[in-house]
């Protein structure tokens, strides 16, 4: 290679210049880089092209009124509602649909979605039973007793497995609401061994029950602009689309259990005792968790079960849900946490049972207020006044509330997998209170929607609380081995929560990384997080789809993501970018150049060398006036030579000379002596474009980074090239060194002298601790991992 001009090199830096080469430049087939404009649903009046709700959005509301009565002895939830419901659609409407989401624990009235299933390897007592064709009723599900309007007058409905139909005497008009009411019992199910998010725990020990009530009473389903009635059947993992309201609540229980739900209890001076209530008040103004039912006081309670009835009433405004725990078991403690963005002053409060005492006291409630102060930075501010972590053995997710595992062993002793697992549960239950309970999306539909948006930030709050956390989702590098999968085991984020093999990588982890990467590696932090808060702030309380999170994150950062959203969450192809060849040369150049010469020859006439139909009729229409015969100047010397009015020696030269003498300095005549330039060969092996981050590393032991846009490969998805220029010689090159993008190949990413890689025994060795840990925290459950 030889490089003449000086000039040129001044246009260098020592890695700035880059050629970029594009081989092959029709081979683009993937078309990785189409606008999304043909998949996403078309932009109208309440949903904008920029992702933001339109000036005609509209949600329903339904507000409750629920009183319950919980029989400890029979395990039976007895229950009456009154629900207004507001059509604010613009919509007439004949009917209405609600959610019996416990008749999915009903061996008949459950949605009957069933699995393939094989013969065991090996058999248990469970297994030793005969089939029942058809099932019979293992006695739980949904008993709806009566439903009238608000005079008491019936009003029929019909239940198809978990969703019910009320069919209106007569049709509710747009901008109109109705009051109705509804009255059901069921029997509770005992959620350690029939699985589900409700029901209860029995401790044989000391003969108590801690009760988690969960999908409990008849819910409003969502009708929207999108999708007018979510009323798709639940199967037990697609979760809940839900309608805004304001609650008011009354829990009838025994006199001696403790209860915690969603919004405010209205009568603590009635349900706690005196000193419990002096401790109550403390811990609205400590700082630190004050213990509001002792340890002591759970003890004596759980040895004499009282016969006494007690009631308590909660009111929530603006949630989509209502939940509530009650057990006689719990210890209670609490502390005040205000939001600085909002000055919200919140009641931040753990419950649980003796045997979760050694972890749930020390880090339960702290990790509470952790959680909504991190989240309300990333996110919105908590608007509520109360958030709530129970201890109950598994997680899941409600308004103000959830329930968490984390319990020590007997001895009060507890591992740090089983500590971290609680942390990290916790952490993401609490942060569910802002996806989807007020960035409230559906899903039913779209699981990583909520899921996958609250790994994400859950990610970013485990790591401020503890730098070195052990985070499980979230970093490039823990999803690889779930991307180099087969793709017959792969699907795309965006499908339906029904139908996901893979539950856990797809709706949590995968969605979680990707936006880990965008913000680390594509975006930016600063840009990322202004565009994530708006789109938090548009649509929380609001019912957000998946075309408005990727509008708004484009439409709030400028920049063009499509086709990371159409790779990443609509593709299943992984990230493997390939170091396949490195080419040096060592350019030339003058060190005393001198003025250069550039001949020419004028140009021959420019004319189209067809006469098109246009150009005819244009000639012959006598109202056309061409320009150049209005302006004479027009008619330079090509047009008169085009037409034969001037003659021209086409072959004779005319020289010009460059001004380019310039002299380089002698110490930059010895560093030009050094530079090498180095052509850089990639290949898209895996599919999924990516930037490409290398590293550089010098004989002098000095290194320096470069991050190629993944834009490179808009002309050529399958193989680019870069051309870097040094003054000092390159002795190595490493592709993606902090394992930032996914790529499931490393062993392609090097050249020239690199380290050998861990052995794969030792590879191995890691992921076998990694995987140990993971089972000690107790997360392999996907029920348990929520």
């Amino acid at each position: 290679m030889k490089l003449k001009s000086f000039a040129f090199f001044l246009f260098c830096s020592i890695f700035g210049f880059a050629q970029n080469i594009q081989n092959n430049p029709t081979s683009n087939h993937g078309n990785k880089f189409e606008q999304l404009g043909t998949i996403l649903p078309t932009p109208n009046v309440y949903r904008t092209a920029s992702g933001a709700p339109g000036h005609q959005y509209w949600q329903q509301r339904a507000d409750y009124e629920i009183n319950a009565y919980l029989d400890e002895e029979k395990l039976n939830l007895k229950g009456s509602e009154t629900i207004t419901y507001y059509n604010n659609s613009p919509d007439d409407l004949e009917y209405l649909w609600l959610q019996l989401d416990e008749n999915q624990q009903s061996s008949i009235k459950n949605a009957n979605y069933q699995s393939s299933s094989t013969l065991p390897e090996f058999s248990t007592t469970d297994r030793l039973r005969t089939t029942d064709l058809p099932a019979k009723d293992n006695g739980l599900g949904v008993n709806i007793e009566k439903v009238t309007d608000a005079s008491g007058k019936p009003i029929p409905y019909y239940i198809n497995k978990t969703m019910m139909r009320i069919d209106l005497p007569q049709i509710l008009k747009s901008k109109e609401k109705i009051t109705f009411k509804i009255e059901w019992n069921y029997n509770i199910p005992d959620r350690m061994k029939n699985g589900g998010r409700g029901g209860y725990e029995f401790f044989p020990e000391d003969g108590n029950h801690l009760f988690t009530m969960t999908q409990w009473f008849p819910r409003m389903c969502v009708y929207s602009d999108f999708k007018g009635w979510q009323n798709n059947q639940f199967t037990g993992r697609g979760e809940f689309a839900l309608v805004f309201g304001n609650y008011k609540v009354t829990m009838n229980v025994p006199a001696d259990h403790v209860v915690a739900g969603t919004g405010e209890c209205q009568n603590y001076a009635n349900v706690l005792s005196s000193a419990q209530l002096a401790r109550y008040k403390q811990a609205e103004n400590s700082s630190e968790p004050i213990e509001i039912v002792t340890l002591d006081e759970a003890k004596k309670a759980e040895k004499v079960k009282s016969k006494e009835r007690k009631t308590w009433i909660f009111e929530a405004k603006d949630v989509r849900d209502f939940a509530w725990t009650s057990s006689r078991k719990f210890i209670w403690d609490g502390m005040r946490v205000t939001i600085p963005e909002n000055g919200n002053k919140v009641m931040a409060m753990s419950l649980y049972p003796k045997e979760a005492y050694g972890l749930y006291r020390k880090f339960s409630t702290k990790a509470v207020a952790h959680t909504i102060l991190t989240y309300s930075e990333y996110t919105i501010p908590y608007p509520y006044p109360v958030a709530q972590s129970v201890e109950a053995a598994n997680g899941m997710e409600y308004p103000m509330i959830c329930f968490n595992f984390g319990r020590t062993e007997k001895d009060g002793t507890y591992s740090e997998g089983t500590k971290n697992g609680m942390i990290g549960v916790i952490i993401h239950e609490v942060g569910h209170n802002f996806f989807p309970m007020i960035i409230n999306s559906d899903e039913r539909q779209w699981s990583w929607m909520d899921e996958g948006l609250n790994t994400f930030v859950e990610y970013l709050t485990e790591e401020r609380w503890d730098n070195k956390f052990p985070s499980r989702r979230g970093p490039a590098h823990t999803i690889v081995d779930y991307m180099k999968l087969p793709k017959d085991q792969l699907e795309p984020i965006m499908v339906n929560s029904e139908n996901i093999n893979q539950f856990g990588p797809n709706a949590y982890s995968k969605p979680a990384t990707g936006l880990n990467i965008l913000r680390e590696t594509i975006m930016g932090r600063e840009l990322f997080d202004k565009a994530f808060k708006t789109y938090a702030k548009r649509w929380a309380f609001k019912h957000p789809e998946p075309a408005d999170f990727f509008r708004t994150m484009n439409d709030a950062s400028a920049e063009n993501l499509d086709w990371f959203w159409r790779g990443w969450f609509y593709g299943i192809d992984p990230v493997d970018i390939s170091i396949d060849k490195v080419t040096m040369a060592t350019p030339e150049f003058d060190v005393d150049p001198k003025p250069r010469e550039r001949s020419y020859t004028l140009d021959k006439p420019q004319i189209n060398s067809f006469e098109d139909i246009s150009k005819i009729r244009n000639r012959e229409d006598k109202n056309i006036q061409f320009y150049t015969d209005v302006d004479k100047e027009t008619r330079d010397f090509y047009w008169r030579y085009a037409r034969g009015l001037e003659k021209v020696d086409t072959n004779k030269k005319y020289t010009v000379k460059s001004d380019n003498t310039e002299k380089p300095s002698p110490a930059e005549i010895e560093r030009l002596k050094n530079i090498r330039a180095y052509q850089i060969d990639f290949s898209n092996k895996g599919g999924l474009v990516m930037p490409i981050i290398l590293e550089f590393t010098f004989e002098d032991g000095t290194k320096l980074n470069d991050k190629i846009p993944a834009q490179i490969w808009r002309k050529d998805e399958n193989e680019v090239s870069k051309t870097y220029y040094f003054d000092k010689k390159l002795k190595s090159i490493q592709l993606d060194p902090k394992l930032e993008t996914a790529d499931i190949d490393t062993s392609n990413n090097f050249w020239g002298e690199i380290a050998v890689p861990a052995s794969k025994f030792n590879v191995f060795k890691q992921k076998l601790d990694g995987s140990a840990r993971g089972a000690a925290k107790g997360m392999v459950n996907p029920m348990q991992a929520k």
